[in-house]
């Protein structure tokens, strides 16, 4: 009997913690949430020089954890280090994270929370690349950890040749230097770089790729899967979204006509 009471008192205990029914600590035992974010996006998550951020990520991030009752504080997320940021615990979510099969082997996903589409950012003056097919023996950006390159190279099989890079600035330095003839991921991320860098690069609108775009917790945490989707599908009712979305990218040409609740990929 005792050791039934001590089992129950247990459990109980875990509960209260805000554990999660996969062995892990759940957002909702959180008083404050860690969003990883990228630093180096602008328009979607950037560092400012005083070192706080800007960015849609950041805007929703804010909304998300005030629907939760929750407090925000955000850590820089860079491609390369945002699963190892959210297994080490040093993040508790991770936005900006394309809902992939291989990533959801070892991560959770709430959302998405945007849909967008894969793009191309080109020079002004080039007028060969029309489009994916268009990229066969180019040289285009991959940055470590995004994903976006493989997405031509393997699952549209365009023989595009990768240039390494450690991030989207380095991306745009090559660009504009000639090193590479075009960067290729999300339109949303493309837009932001087009407007911080004005002049002399074209967004070509090609969309030839839907990208659902989610945000990584770790395993075993649905009840905090649930709270953030619950949240999400507020901040579009509610027209934040629509309005977060103008802000930050009303004046870079993207079509921000079709903004309705994502379909969500349901939380394990």
């Amino acid at each position: 009997m005792r050791r039934l009471i001590a089992a129950a008192a247990l459990v109980a205990g875990l509960a209260a913690s805000g554990c999660a029914s996969g062995g892990g600590t759940s957002l909702l035992g959180e008083e404050t949430l860690v969003a990883g974010v990228r630093p180096d996006l602008p328009g979607i998550g950037f560092r400012r020089p005083d070192g706080t951020f800007e960015g849609l990520d950041v805007d929703v991030s804010r909304y998300l954890a005030a629907r939760m009752g929750k407090k925000v504080r955000f850590a820089p997320a860079l491609a390369r280090d945002r699963e190892r940021l959210l297994r080490d615990g040093d993040v508790d979510m991770v936005l900006t994270f394309w809902l992939e099969p291989e990533w959801a082997q070892r991560l959770a996903f709430a959302g998405p929370y945007l849909l967008s589409y894969q793009d191309i950012l080109i020079r002004d003056d080039e007028r060969r690349v029309r489009g994916v097919r268009d990229l066969k023996g180019r040289k285009i950006c991959a940055v470590t950890g995004s994903g976006a390159a493989e997405a031509v190279t393997v699952e549209r099989q365009v023989p595009a040749v990768p240039v390494a890079a450690r991030s989207y600035d380095e991306c745009m330095t090559m660009l504009g230097d000639g090193r590479i003839d075009a960067i290729t991921t999300n339109d949303t991320i493309l837009a932001g770089l087009k407007a911080r860098q004005g002049a002399g690069f074209r967004l070509l609108n090609s969309r030839f790729g839907e990208r659902r775009t989610g945000i990584a917790i770790r395993k075993g945490d649905p009840d905090g899967c649930e709270a953030l989707n619950k949240a999400i599908t507020q901040m579009y009712q509610d027209g934040t979204m629509a309005t977060l979305m103008r802000k930050w990218f009303g004046t870079s040409g993207l079509d921000l006509s079709d903004l309705e609740v994502p379909q969500f990929e349901g939380c394990l």
